[in-house]
């Protein structure tokens, strides 16, 4: 062989259910190809436990699983392999997406003995939905089921139509003993019914895909490079096509252009990029472009939206609430995103729709994705880079979700705003006050609408324009449609806050007396009203006080169970991390607290 060539590389993910045997297979694999140097043959001890190759952590060898990505780095005479070893266990199934993202084909095993599992279905999907279309079903353990063909045949059967149902077009199936190495490299003596390749042929002889540098152009940018004076470049790694010196480009979503005045490979000058080669580029005018937009040729620009529907795999332990917003990212670009329906969560088992309200670890629904700004994307099954995205909760930083584009929704495509003669300044001047929202929150009890009410009274005695909303009063009317599930409570405090800021747009002081349990939706009206408006006022009073306060027996209701999801009982309260006002009620007159809140306005010019 032509040691110069270039050599393919093809990524591959193993997943199916635990103890199925993959870090096995594995391990056996690259020992019998002789791939393994003397310090990984001694760490398999004798007799060889062949996984200990990929299972690199200490809790994995202590349980006997894998719980983290193994990646393993392989080359034999034919191409380069880069292996992800994934989690069986459903709570790892994070880890197995992860793995099957970045991946070309899957390995998918099956114990004999067990046959098509719910984790098999889950992975295969999971696959499916990250874009993989070839699967190597490896049936292994045929040694525990005495080498049986028909056993083999039927398990093949059922996977054939499970990957049909998925969308997994090209399946070969090969039996196995990963332990003893039948055909995982060597041909079996124990199956002379099977004729087929082994786990290395196949590997080694699978199409790999293959870059196609006919299509159109596409260079998200990573970076606003700065060096000098004189020299402004932009940073990216180019996910599709060809790039050369001279080109007309628009920059997305702005729909700016220019054109390509020098471009750098490696850091060197070059006259031409390909897909996969991190790049740097000059422009030749002088135009705002910045991380997250993207460079396409002005003749084939993608398509930019606010609106998608898309799959979406939920990761975290805490459920998908839609109406809860999260932060986005995909390629370069970030945006604010929130999640406005899930039209059905699906059956692993069947694929089957189900309707869901929310999400829980490990299920995949079909969702509708709402961000804050455009951004420049294509369909997954067209670009992984401009298709695949991650939803991260914007308090801990934690990755929630993984997703894939199917299609833009056109529903905002013709709406536009509407540019209006009066605005907020003028009406706000026209009161002669400064709009602000007091958001009260605080436990059921704890004395909101009492204080809330207290300080509206003193504002309009001073001639101030004012409005309360209060919990209570407001589901009689505008949320009379929504229960007390933590969705329902996400949707009412979003509500809410939409018509506090037409309020505040009127001109208004506004007065928002609600529960509003959760600091993420108390966030949303923050960055909605913005952060010279709103105002967080923590009325805080111990649970046994707001308990002994409850006229309305709610309390009682919901500690004999006749009243579900009753915040402080049976659903959560979480308090305010830094409000602007704090009031303790307890031991002291409400309308002592009413005027600490008129104190903070006078200073804050607010009154």
């Amino acid at each position: 062989m032509d040691a110069t060539a270039p050599r393919e590389l093809l990524r591959l993910v193993t997943c199916g259910s635990v103890d199925d045997g993959k870090s096995t297979l594995l391990g056996r694999m690259l020992f019998d190809a002789g791939l393994l140097h003397d310090d990984d043959i001694a760490r398999l001890g004798d007799p060889p436990d062949f996984s200990r190759l990929l299972d690199g952590l200490a809790i994995e060898h202590e349980q006997g699983i894998t719980i983290d990505v193994a990646y393993r780095y392989v080359a034999t005479a034919r191409r380069d392999f880069i292996i992800a070893d994934c989690p069986g266990h459903a709570e790892y199934t994070r880890n197995m997406a992860t793995g099957a993202s970045t991946a070309s084909v899957a390995l998918v095993l099956v114990d004999a003995r067990k046959g098509v599992l719910t984790q098999t279905r889950r992975h295969s999907w999971i696959c499916a939905l990250f874009g993989i279309r070839r699967v190597l079903l490896v049936v292994n353990k045929m040694d525990l089921v005495d080498f049986d063909a028909a056993r083999f045949d039927a398990i093949e059967s059922e996977y054939r139509e499970l990957a049909a149902a998925v969308g997994i077009a090209e399946v070969t199936a090969v039996p196995v003993s990963a332990t003893a190495g039948d055909n995982v490299v060597r041909r079996s003596e124990n199956m002379p019914w099977y004729a087929g390749a082994t786990v290395l042929d196949w590997l080694e002889t699978v199409p790999v895909e293959q870059v196609d540098l006919d299509r159109s152009m596409r260079l998200p940018i990573q970076r606003v490079h700065r060096n000098g004076q004189d020299f402004r470049g932009y940073d990216g790694n180019l996910v599709a096509g060809r790039l050369r010196v001279g080109d007309r480009v628009v920059v997305l979503p702005s729909g700016q252009r220019s054109r390509i005045r020098s471009l750098y490979v490696a850091g060197k000058p070059a006259d031409e990029a390909r897909q996969g080669q991190a790049v740097t580029v000059t422009l030749a005018d002088h135009i705002d472009v910045a991380r997250g937009d993207l460079l396409a040729p002005v003749d084939a620009p993608t398509d930019c939206a606010d609106q998608f529907s898309a799959h979406l795999l939920w990761l975290a332990e805490t459920p998908l609430l839609p109406g809860r917003l999260y932060g986005l990212r995909l390629a370069s670009s970030s945006a604010v995103a929130r999640v406005t329906a899930i039209r059905h969560k699906i059956d692993v088992d069947s694929q089957e729709p189900l309707p869901a309200t929310r999400l829980a670890m490990n299920e995949v629904a079909r969702i509708h994705l709402s961000l804050d700004r455009p951004i420049a994307w294509e369909p997954y099954a067209q670009s992984r880079e401009l298709g695949g995205f991650i939803l991260v909760d914007r308090q801990s930083g934690q990755t929630v979700a993984c997703g894939t584009i199917d299609f833009a929704l056109r529903r905002a495509a013709n709406i536009h705003w509407q540019d209006l003669a009066i605005d907020r300044a003028a009406r706000a001047a026209s009161l002669q006050q400064r709009p602000r929202c007091l958001w009260f929150t605080g436990l059921s009890g704890a004395g909101k609408s009492t204080i809330a009410n207290l300080v509206e009274q003193q504002l309009h005695a001073g001639g101030r324009h004012t409005i309360l909303l209060d919990g209570d009063n407001v589901r009689h009317g505008l949320n009379r449609d929504l229960g007390f599930t933590q969705e329902d409570r996400v949707e009412n405090i979003r509500r809410v806050a939409e018509v506090a800021k037409l309020m505040n747009d009127a001109g208004l002081i506004v007065l928002v007396s609600f529960i509003s349990p959760f600091r993420s939706e108390r966030r949303m009206a923050r960055e909605l009203l913005g952060e010279d408006s709103f105002v967080e006022v923590f009325v805080d009073a111990p649970l046994e006080v707001c308990e002994a306060r409850d006229s309305k027996g709610l309390y009682a209701k919901a500690r004999a169970g006749q009243l579900r999801n009753f915040t402080g009982i049976d659903s959560p309260y979480e308090p305010p991390a830094s409000p602007e006002l704090h009031l303790h009620n307890h031991g002291q007159p409400p309308e002592n607290l009413a005027q600490e809140v008129l104190r903070y306005l006078e200073q804050g010019s607010g009154g």
